[in-house]
């Protein structure tokens, strides 16, 4: 994995780590199990909650770490009662052990009256072994949780939620602190399991250092924008990296004017922007750091008479973007289909570049030269033709079948935004509201862009502006005063803080 990418877990990688920790290391379960229940136990009395914890437990391992947490809990002096879901010989090997040395009590039927007048809830029904839909009596608990007013604490991973893709099938407990145990989890950082893990805590529980394998997928860590070269004394506006960007339409000009603006702030030295030639007068009052090349053909727009002059305008570049404020026009999405194949240069295709292929992923492979993929949820539901309700809840699935399809790179936007390539998988975990607000995905295509031509590989492109991008966010919002008030200039204006890696987001 690459060294700038934070391990993130399935649920067989993590499985594996446990055996190899207990079988190779001889590390005792029960001691990992006592380790994990003793860091629920701390997180829950951090809380310092008013009135009785109930421990509601599973069958499994899990349940384990919730009786560890219990006997924990009622040492250091709260009130503590452990609820088992189903009977006590259907505990596993370890939580029986542990049911040993603390008692809990069956609860067979409606769970709500038992939580009622609770300080705090541990859920510890399920682990990271869990998929599919939570059958009953899980399902009833999970929801009894859901409406108890009281402070809820997941052990390893919130009840419902699969570990290994974030995705939730049925009910899922909505914990207000999840204590992951040696390491993260796919599902704590891929919504909508994202969600439901409210403040992820990862607590050491005594696996050594060194266990064999890689895990799935990685978190991206600012250490990657180390990777962009720097300017030095021989450096010029050529060798510093050329970009263009192609799009633009009567009331969508911003679109291009933000990407190519971003491309310049994330270190490209000379960009160009390809837009309509009856609205280039716009670009030329409004960017003068950015040269311009009107193409002749449509009404306000793109049209298949510009191809010729628009790939013109790619030839010296070492990136490109396609797509922003293009617009829907019949004529603009033939254009697209047409020149997409024929620009030799890496490109980032967003927005209504992306529109121009729904449905139609395989024409994106057929180029020969890298690809970048940048949609929302509902833009890549339409180029995998399903709606973005769908996508949402399989983001993971989603952006990895497209990435395979079209060849590509996907970059699927979310608080959560998925880097991959069909095969590598990175996350960006740094929450940034502030990026909510129109006009940041062109930001994010520009910044994309400039990586590309400045020689990042595809994939470390992606992420680096992916996470530079979200730096940026918060530094804008740190400076304006509220994410709310954030717009995407704001962010154009935090880009050059935001790619420094030593600098601290707040």
């Amino acid at each position: 994995m690459e060294p700038w990418l934070n391990p993130l877990y399935d649920a067989d990688g993590m499985r594996a780590v446990d055996a190899w920790a207990i079988e190779a290391m001889g590390v005792p379960s029960l001691e990992l199990m006592e380790a994990a229940g003793r860091a629920v136990a701390e997180a829950v009395g951090e809380l310092a909650p008013e009135g009785p914890v109930r421990v509601v437990c599973g069958k499994g391992n899990n349940a384990g770490d919730g009786l560890v947490a219990a006997r924990y809990l009622a040492e250091a002096g709260f009130e503590t009662e452990a609820l088992l879901l189903w009977p006590a010989e259907e505990l596993s090997g370890d939580a029986a052990a542990n049911l040993e040395r603390f008692a809990a009590e069956h609860v067979d039927g409606d769970l709500g009256p038992r939580l009622a007048g609770s300080g705090a809830v541990v859920d510890a029904i399920f682990g990271t072994g869990f998929a599919g839909e939570p059958r009953q009596p899980a399902l009833a608990a999970i929801e009894a949780i859901g409406v108890c007013d009281a402070s809820v604490v997941a052990c390893d991973i919130a009840s419902g939620v699969d570990a290994s893709s974030g995705e939730v099938a049925g009910g899922a407990i909505e914990a207000d602190i999840t204590v992951g145990f040696h390491a993260a989890k796919l599902g704590h950082r891929v919504a909508p399991g994202k969600w439901h893990s409210g403040e992820l805590r990862v607590a050491p529980i005594g696996i050594p250092d060194g266990a064999p394998g890689e895990p799935v997928a990685g978190a991206i860590d600012a250490s990657v924008l180390e990777l962009a070269p720097r300017r030095g004394a021989r450096s010029t506006k050529f060798s510093s990296g050329q970009v263009t960007v192609a799009g633009g339409s009567r009331g969508l000009t911003g679109a291009v004017q933000m990407s190519s603006c971003a491309t310049i702030r994330a270190g490209a030295g000379y960009a160009t922007v390809a837009v309509p030639a009856d609205l280039e007068a716009i670009f030329e009052q409004g960017q003068p750091e950015v040269m311009s090349v009107g193409c002749p053909g449509g009404d306000g727009c793109l049209a298949p008479a510009s191809a010729k002059l628009l790939l013109r305008a790619f030839e010296r570049a070492a990136a490109g973007v396609l797509g922003p404020g293009l617009g829907r026009d019949p004529g603009s999405v033939e254009l697209a289909r047409e020149v997409l194949p024929a620009i030799e240069a890496p490109l980032v295709l967003d927005a209504d570049g992306l529109n121009a292929f729904a449905g139609e992923l395989g024409r994106i492979a057929a180029r020969k030269a890298p690809t970048v993929l940048t949609p929302h949820a509902g833009e890549l539901g339409r180029l995998l033709g399903r709606s973005s309700e769908e996508v949402s809840e399989h983001r993971l699935v989603a952006a990895r079948e497209a990435a395979a399809a079209a060849g590509a790179v996907v970059v699927l936007k979310g608080d959560d935004t998925i880097v991959t390539d069909g095969e590598r998988i990175a996350v960006n975990v740094l929450s940034a509201p502030a990026l909510a607000t129109a006009g940041t995905g062109d930001v994010l295509s520009g910044i994309v862009a400039a990586l590309l031509a400045r020689g990042l590989e595809p994939f470390a492109a992606a992420c680096a502006a992916v996470i530079a991008h979200a730096r940026a966010g918060r530094a804008a919002a740190t400076r304006i005063g509220a994410a709310e008030s954030v717009i995407a200039t704001d962010v154009i204006d935090s880009i050059a803080v935001g790619m420094r890696p030593d600098f601290q987001v707040e």
